[in-house]
């Protein structure tokens, strides 16, 4: 009986969670496990590194501002420094965050973390010719029940010629990820356009 009324509860705050996410905007939640798509064949970690702009994401509640980029750089102790910046409320805004390669013999699924507290995230780098275009794609599983996702373009440069911008979307929609809360990223007005 008492197995049973645990269950009872749980169940009902699943529920309430699923409905609280649900009407949350922010993030981008989906029913069922994550997908997994395939990354990068030889993914070249030294080719990736440096300076990337967002191009367009899905939505993420860490990312409001405009002039979005992110700097990739070797430390000495062979993890990633992530620099991330964006322009939110008249400043420009910083998170510093880790990253590291997983499993060595799949060098494109990198995890990030932002927070010693925190687990690494999901960072696959789904496509890439390291020097104009990257695809990028997150995925977290809530108890199998569902799904917060989250997808990058990101460019070398502050924007991305239509017909790369088309690849790295028909990339995604090939691989599962709905596009439909896609966004661009405003990147005009940023000092080095």
């Amino acid at each position: 009986m008492y197995g049973s009324i645990d269950l009872g509860v749980s169940a009902r705050s699943v529920l309430a969670l699923c409905v609280v996410l649900a009407s949350t905007s922010a993030q981008t939640y989906r029913w069922g496990a994550c997908p997994t798509p395939k990354v990068q064949p030889n993914f070249n970690l030294q080719q990736y590194l440096g300076k990337w702009y967002e191009i367009a994401k899905l939505p993420a509640s860490f990312e409001r501002g405009k002039c979005i980029e992110a700097n990739y750089a070797i430390r000495p102790d062979g993890t990633i420094r992530v620099l991330n910046s964006q322009f939110y409320k008249d400043k420009v805004r910083t998170a510093e965050g880790t990253a590291v390669v997983q499993d060595l013999r799949e060098p494109a699924r990198i995890g990030v973390s932002f927070s010693y507290f925190t687990p690494y995230s999901p960072y696959w780098i789904l496509s890439t010719d390291y020097s104009s275009v990257a695809v990028v794609y997150s995925c977290t599983d809530i108890l199998r029940i569902f799904h917060v996702e989250f997808a990058w373009i990101l460019g070398r440069s502050r924007f991305l010629p239509d017909e790369t911008l088309r690849y790295a979307q028909d990339l995604l929609l090939r691989e599962g990820v709905d596009l439909f809360r896609m966004t661009a990223t405003d990147q005009t007005g940023c000092g080095d356009n």
